[in-house]
This record gives C-alpha cells, sequence and structure tokens, in this order.
C-alpha cells in the first residue's frame, strides 16, 4: 500500500541544502499529520451520526471536535511562529514554498474559525439543518488540509531537518503543550498511539514522550481515551495504544 505522505505529479520539493541531517522533524510532524488525517476524516461522520435533537451527544461530539479544531490551529501556530521564519532565513531558496505552506495555513484556519460558531450551535440545538452544514464545514476543512499536510511533509520537512536541531523544534512542541489541558493531553496522547503505525508505537512512547506524560497515560489516560472512544464510536472496537 502507498504511504499517505508521497508527492504526487506536478510537486515539486523545495531545494534540500547541503549538510548534515540536524534533526527528525520529519519523523514528529509525520505523528501529528496521521492524528489529524484521522481526525478530521471521521468528523464529518461524527456530527451525521447524531440523530436530531440529541443535544446530550451534539455537546459530548461538539466538545471533541473543538478539541481537534484547537489542536490543529495551536500546531499550525506553532509552526508559524517557530518553524516556517527560520527555514525562510536559513534557506532562502526555499522561500516560495514557505510561503505556499503559510498561505495554506491561512485558508485552514478560516474555514476553521468559520464553522466553530456553526459547531458551538449545534451543540445547543442538535437541530438537523445545522447538523448538516456543521458536517459539509468539516468535509471542506479535511478536501484543504488532506493535501497540506501530505505536502508539507513531503516537499518541506526535509529541508527543515537539515536547518533546525531537535532543542529548536521542542520548542514548537511546547509551545503547544503549553496551550491545553494537562488531561486532555494524556488523552491525546492515547489518540496519537490509536492513529499511527502500529510498528511505530513504542518509539512514540518510549523515545518521544516524557516519563510523567507517560506515568499519567497509564494511570489515567488510558482510560479515558477508551472511554472518550467508546462514547465517539458505540460499537466499534478500540484501538489498542500501549
Amino acid at each position: 500500500m502507498t504511504d499517505f505522505f508521497t508527492m504526487l505529479p506536478g510537486e515539486t520539493a523545495a531545494p534540500v541544502p547541503p549538510g548534515p541531517v540536524l534533526s527528525s522533524g520529519s519523523t514528529g510532524i509525520r505523528r501529528v499529520h496521521h492524528f489529524l488525517l484521522w481526525a478530521y476524516r471521521e468528523a464529518p461522520n461524527l456530527v451525521r451520526s447524531t440523530a436530531a435533537g440529541d443535544t446530550a451527544r451534539a455537546a459530548r461530539v461538539g466538545e471533541v471536535l473543538g478539541n481537534f479544531d484547537k489542536v490543529l490551529l495551536v500546531h499550525q501556530e506553532g509552526q508559524n511562529l517557530f518553524m516556517y521564519p527560520q527555514l525562510a532565513e536559513r534557506a532562502p531558496a526555499c522561500a516560495s514554498h514557505v510561503e505556499q505552506m503559510l498561505q495554506q495555513h491561512r485558508g485552514i484556519k478560516d474555514r476553521v474559525e468559520s464553522i466553530g460558531p456553526v459547531r458551538k450551535r449545534w451543540m445547543q440545538t442538535a437541530e438537523a439543518g445545522t447538523r448538516d452544514e456543521l458536517a459539509k464545514g468539516y468535509e471542506d476543512v479535511h478536501s484543504v488540509l488532506s493535501e497540506h499536510l501530505r505536502r508539507e511533509v513531503t516537499e518541506v520537512m526535509p529541508a527543515v531537518d537539515r536547518v533546525m536541531t531537535e532543542e529548536e523544534l521542542n520548542a514548537m512542541v511546547q509551545h503547544g503543550v503549553r496551550q491545553h489541558d494537562k488531561k486532555f493531553l494524556v488523552t491525546y496522547l492515547g489518540l496519537i498511539l490509536a492513529t499511527n503505525p502500529p510498528e511505530d508505537r513504542r518509539a512514540i512512547f518510549f523515545e518521544e514522550i516524557p516519563a510523567l506524560a507517560r506515568l499519567g497515560y497509564r494511570l489515567i489516560g488510558r482510560r479515558m481515551y477508551r472511554r472518550q472512544y467508546a462514547a465517539l464510536f458505540p460499537g466499534r472496537p478500540i484501538p489498542e495504544t500501549l
């Protein structure tokens, strides 16, 4: 099976600067992108699976989708602050690709922010027309987001790996961590593990996750993840993590 992160005909990677590989940024970005691809592929179906008038489920699903939206926007904000300016400065030949990625970020942010009020209204009313509007909005986000996530990995990240260190990219990660509640983060870890290839899970958990976060996941996060997944997808087997 072809890897999703494969360049399509007509797409061109940014020039990769000479020199050694300084970081594993491509690997880390893939982890997040696997989750985002899953989240926005599922989002329209989650909305449509909620019966008209079922405000309890609409509130639950809407809260989860709001968290997904925040993860996406914070992720892009971190890149805008801690990755793309540095890439543009250190690899000027990548300037056109940087501008393309930033333009795509703006388009995705506009779409996500435009459906925010629809999502909040639906959470209160569970009205059928609002449900359909919201589902279509998430389909639109998924359409543009999936292209961006692929192209960011295939076209830009090889150059990032040559010009940015692990410490610098970690500043981007920490920016994201600071924006989220700790209980959400340990549940989110379950989704990251579940939506990435099984062969990558041990590396994610034991090599990339701090010991305190691993402990938090084992104490409460795994249980919270499984409870949330079962509520969102009743009857569907819960993907294993660690």
